[in-house]
């Protein structure tokens, strides 16, 4: 038979089970229905939309596994770029041990028509690799008015598409365009056109402005693949160099 006092005994028993049931119901309950954390307010990094990085430069011809690089500084709507790039390469295809590479440097002389051009020709080499960009640098130097006045009227490139197109209004050539524009001016290049000769195996480099001609540039070679007793860059007696522009 329970009597009062064991009556009183469990109710005092019961009050803090209660309160512990309780307090665990509204913890669910204010777990169930709380807003969940908002995320960081600032753009993330790396998002889908933004244009990719920009590689420095790299569109080469000549054999891939030269043991010299010619890097070629020049600018589309340089007069003196278009007459001395169809011998360059010319000379480049007569060498088996030699590859060019070309390097943007816009003079800001020759703005918008410029970066037009070099975007162009930046889209079509992603499009259709080394070959197409080399012949869309052709075509440019073929047919633009050049200092700064670009193509003339109703004047299409080859190979235009909406790809094509659609690459020339992105971002994307215009990052790398001007990112190779701040190296030049960075290395201490600052005229077109500026030859940089590089020797693969030394990474020994020799720099040359104006139009450099073939047997100049063979002599740098000579030069940069000799013995070399410092450190400091080899250079070419001045009146090897032949500065008059064609």
């Amino acid at each position: 038979m329970t009597t009062i006092f064991q009556i009183k005994t469990l109710r005092r028993l019961a009050w803090p089970t209660t309160i512990v049931i309780l307090t665990i119901l509204i913890l669910l309950i204010w777990r169930l229905y709380a807003p969940l954390p908002q995320g960081p307010s600032h753009p993330i990094s790396g998002h889908v939309n933004s244009p990719p990085a920009p590689s420095v430069s790299h569109w080469h011809q000549g054999a891939a596994n030269a043991r010299f690089t010619l890097i070629l500084y020049a600018d589309l709507e340089c007069p003196y770029c278009k007459d001395y790039y169809p011998e360059l390469t010319h000379w480049i295809a007569q060498q088996h041990d030699i590859r060019l590479q070309w390097h943007h440097l816009i003079l800001s002389s020759h703005e918008p028509a410029a970066s037009h051009l070099a975007s162009m020709a930046e889209c079509a080499g992603k499009s259709g690799g080394h070959d197409a960009y080399w012949q869309m640098i052709t075509w440019i130097y073929q047919h633009t008015r050049g200092n700064g006045e670009g193509l003339p009227p109703n004047t299409t490139p080859p190979g235009l598409n909406q790809a094509m197109r659609s690459c020339m209004d992105s971002e994307w050539p215009h990052h790398l365009i001007r990112r190779q524009v701040e190296q030049a001016h960075q290395e201490g290049v600052q005229a077109t056109p500026s030859l940089r000769l590089i020797d693969q195996q030394t990474n020994r480099a020799m720099l040359l402005t104006g139009p450099v001609q073939g047997d100049a540039l063979l002599s740098a070679l000579d030069l940069l693949s000799a013995p070399q007793a410092s450190d400091e860059e080899p250079k070419l007696p001045a009146d090897i160099i032949d500065h008059t522009p064609r």
